[in-house]
């Protein structure tokens, strides 16, 4: 396999102080992490592609430590994660699926164990497209206040040989969340669910 190549990274963090309601005392954070990366097999149809995940880890790993320095650098401190992908035209949506295990355990493996499954998706699309990335509780799918989605996309990206791979955290449930359900609090952390 050809050693992962990277054209860019794009970080960036939001800080929500309130949506309509009022201002929290504490903000929560979102934080999304982009690499563009050339797609080794664009342009043709590869029967194995799973050795490439090997090389996709240490950029998982380089990524994850980034977003969470962004985020302020304390593993504790981040509730909800997520994954995502984006391939050029050339390529196909099983690319982009190559994502979810590096990703994933990276983002799992830096915050010390996470327990959920994080939540993924993906597509093709362009330079410019756009992808919502889904967000849930770190240790708990079920808690319902941190079900969100974080939007994420590069103007220049991806061009039709390359793919963008996306993490994202958050420091806290939705700014106004007050939908019910298993509240952070009660999470026992044992089966990623609850």
């Amino acid at each position: 396999m050809p050693d992962v190549k990277v054209r860019k990274f794009l970080v960036s963090v939001e800080e929500i102080h309130h949506e309509g309601g009022p201002v929290a005392t504490v903000p929560p954070r979102r934080g999304a992490v982009l690499a563009v990366i050339e797609n080794p097999f664009a342009g043709a149809f590869h029967e194995a592609i799973q050795p490439f995940m090997e090389d996709l880890k240490p950029l998982g790993l380089a990524m994850a430590k980034k977003l969470l320095a962004a985020l302020g650098g304390d593993p504790k401190a981040i509730e909800g994660y997520g994954k995502g992908a984006i391939v050029g035209e050339a390529g196909e949506l099983e690319h982009a699926a190559l994502w979810h295990a590096p990703g994933g355990y990276a983002m799992r493996d830096v915050l010390g164990g996470a327990k959920a499954i994080v939540p993924s998706t993906k597509k093709v699309g362009g330079p410019g497209a756009r992808l919502d990335v889904p967000v849930t509780h770190v240790n708990a799918s079920y808690v319902r206040s941190h079900f969100d989605a974080i939007e994420v996309g590069i103007p220049d990206a991806p061009k039709a040989n390359e793919m963008v791979v996306v993490l994202v955290m958050t420091t806290g449930p939705r700014v106004h969340a007050r939908a019910g359900g298993l509240a952070a609090q009660d999470v026992k952390g044992e089966d990623g669910l609850r």
